[in-house]
């Protein structure tokens, strides 16, 4: 497994504009966004599965105080659950190859998932 080059992998919320320098394009999230049509959303792929789990994303409630928890947390389902981690894997050997947004609508930029899920795999060797 090859090492993601720097600036080919970030993340960027659904509601802002797309840009060509998006590169590839994946939807994160479990759910599709509020108020965003299929056409309007420009991605090329919606993995779900990459997403945390219903249990964990709905423990969560985008709380702040819970966030170091929920990034524990996330990350052990992405390291330990076959299908995140296959899913995560295809995102890697795309953004070894390629630049790629991971899309997502949470409205804290800071308190996440797709920002674990960036970090987590830039920490991969």
């Amino acid at each position: 497994m090859s090492r993601i080059p720097a600036d080919h992998l970030t993340i960027k919320r659904i509601y802002e504009p797309y840009e060509a320098a998006d590169g590839c394009r994946i939807l994160v999230d479990r759910l599709w966004p509020r108020g965003i049509a299929k056409e309007q959303a420009m991605i090329q792929e919606w993995m779900k599965d990459v997403a945390p789990s219903p249990g964990l994303r709905k423990w969560f409630g985008h709380e702040p105080e819970r966030f170091e928890e929920f990034r524990d947390r996330y990350m052990l389902e992405l390291e330990q659950e076959a299908v995140p981690r296959a899913a995560a894997a295809k995102i890697r050997d795309l953004a070894a190859l390629q630049k790629v947004t991971l899309i997502y609508a949470a409205k804290d930029p800071v308190h996440n998932h797709a920002l674990v899920l960036r970090d987590w795999l830039n920490s991969l060797e």
